[in-house]
């Protein structure tokens, strides 16, 4: 049997239920809550229980350490051009950056591991040695200016900084919501 064969059920169940795609978003790219959350891929990190996001209420995207990097910067500008091309009234959107405590990530922080990772992606070394979230207020401060200091993401976007504390549950903002402006 599949890994994913329960979370399939799981998922004849949410179709069977006609309310569970109630009140989504009138187009994809404003979600109800315009937020676009930013969060690690470690799986004690997830928005829909740590923060509560349902379905139709944020864009959500996952990667090592919820690092904003160049593939991130093209995403949100992605998101903001919709925006600016198709609804230029908005609403925009906050960029909400979580970074967390205990982050996998930190693995990357030791040279021969991170040598090894290198080598079997093909990356460049150095690029990886930014990655681990070793002070995740810092960080997540770091990951904000990049954000603000992106001119390819529309100036209306917003970008707060959180860090979400595995041990007690607690998500704490280090960066209040701000634009470029």
């Amino acid at each position: 049997m599949s890994n994913i064969a329960p979370l399939l059920d799981r998922n004849r169940a949410f179709a069977s239920d006609p309310g569970a795609r109630q009140g989504m978003p009138r187009l994809p790219f404003i979600p109800n809550l315009n937020l676009y959350i930013v969060t690690c891929i470690d799986c004690r990190v997830d928005p829909a229980q740590i923060l509560g996001v349902k379905l139709g209420e944020a864009l959500v995207q996952r990667n090592i350490g919820g690092r904003i990097t160049p593939a991130v910067i093209r995403d949100i500008a992605y998101a903001g051009y919709l925006v600016d091309s198709k609804a230029p009234e908005g609403p925009y959107f906050e960029v909400a950056i979580v970074h967390h405590t205990d982050c996998g990530s930190t693995l990357l922080a030791d040279d021969e591991l991170r040598h090894g990772f290198a080598q079997r992606i093909g990356a460049d070394e150095r690029t990886l040695a930014d990655t681990p979230v070793l002070d995740p207020a810092r960080t997540v401060r770091t990951d904000v200016e990049r954000v603000l200091w992106a001119d390819e993401i529309p100036e209306n976007v917003r970008v707060s900084g959180h860090v979400y504390d595995v041990g007690t549950g607690v998500v704490t903002t280090i960066v209040d919501a701000k634009g470029r402006k």
